[in-house]
């Protein structure tokens, strides 16, 4: 069976019923979709959850302390996290669940679309699992491009590691990537915690702990990976990223230069700003209509109403940077 899966919890809630509708406007509402916890903050999304029949909030207790005690063996065997993160006062293990969308290898689906809560469905998807075939991951991005959020490009061991050309092509965001069940059994757990352990930990980027760990596990057991962003065609290929400003809408959907996306990310766009919106504050931000458009899609009484000239979204001084990477990403 296949399906598309995401992570959420209650402060994700607006983005979170933004996607489903964009799911279900898409591809139907017989598309089953699984929600991973990030947390046990999840009272909100549980009644969204329960109102949607094709639905489910992930709730195998197994499978999410197996990949919680994976992560933190994973980041135990770093030699600088646990300290970096205490320098910008995040206790524990930095950003912990965003590793819980790694119980999409477990179950429920056979084959599945993974998709961050923070985007929007823009086209159906039975391309994405038709590469699934012959590959092991499918992705569509650009940060290929960005390896610095992905790995230590200061670690001497990184191209030790990974030969050049290997960093060049199979790195990929972990916002939206399609993969299978039982790529990663006990074994082949066991197997990168001890390469990590034996070394290797050190060309993990501490700062985006889901995305460095996914990609490294799925580059260190030489798994296939098939980039759409590499692979289509330069005619045919779309960017992604709510910091491109030249994508064009029509009925509801995003275009670029006539190729309609495959999915939007709302990529440093914060679940406080989107909760202040979705409250009435009137705040502009990238593609807001769109975004409106699907999160009250059933509900379209409830939608803000703004009479006022929307405030600018001034974004968060650590995300700037990031944000202007992404521009020449999309």
């Amino acid at each position: 069976m296949d399906g598309i899966c995401t992570l959420a919890s209650d402060p994700v809630y607006d983005q979170l019923v933004a996607l489903l509708n964009s799911i279900e406007a898409i591809v139907g509402s017989q598309m089953p979709v699984c929600v991973y916890p990030y947390n046990d903050n999840t009272t909100k999304i549980a009644a969204e959850i329960a109102r949607r029949p094709n639905v489910q909030l992930y709730d195998n207790v197994e499978s999410i302390q197996r990949w919680d005690q994976f992560a933190q063996k994973a980041w135990d065997s770093h030699p600088t996290a646990h300290q970096r993160w205490r320098q910008i006062g995040s206790s524990g293990y930095h950003r912990f669940g965003t590793h819980r969308r790694y119980c999409a290898f477990d179950r429920p689906f056979d084959r599945f679309l993974y998709m961050d809560a923070d985007t929007l469905l823009m086209s159906p998807v039975e391309f994405i699992f038709a590469k699934l075939q012959d590959n092991d991951c499918v992705v569509y991005d650009f940060q290929h491009k960005d390896l610095t959020h992905v790995y230590n490009i200061d670690s001497p061991k990184l191209t030790q590691v990974f030969p050049p050309e290997r960093l060049k092509t199979e790195i990929f965001c972990s916002g939206f990537y399609a993969s299978k069940q039982n790529l990663f059994d006990q074994e082949r757990r066991n197997w990168i915690i001890e390469q990590l352990e034996a070394g290797d930990a050190e060309v993990l980027y501490p700062m985006a702990p889901d995305q460095t760990l996914l990609n490294y596990m799925m580059m260190r057991p030489n798994l296939s990976l098939y980039n759409l962003a590499l692979e289509l065609p330069k005619e045919k290929k779309t960017g992604c990223c709510v910091t491109s400003a030249h994508f064009q809408e029509n009925e509801h959907i995003l275009y670029d230069k006539g190729n309609r996306l495959t999915y939007m990310h709302y990529i440093g766009v914060s679940s406080q700003l989107i909760a202040k919106v979705c409250a009435g504050e009137n705040i502009d931000f990238p593609y807001r209509d769109l975004f409106l458009h699907y999160r009250y899609l059933h509900e379209p009484e409830k939608k803000p109403q703004f009479t006022t000239q929307p405030k600018p979204y001034n974004q968060p001084s650590s995300l700037s940077q990031r944000i202007l990477k992404k521009l020449k990403l999309s």
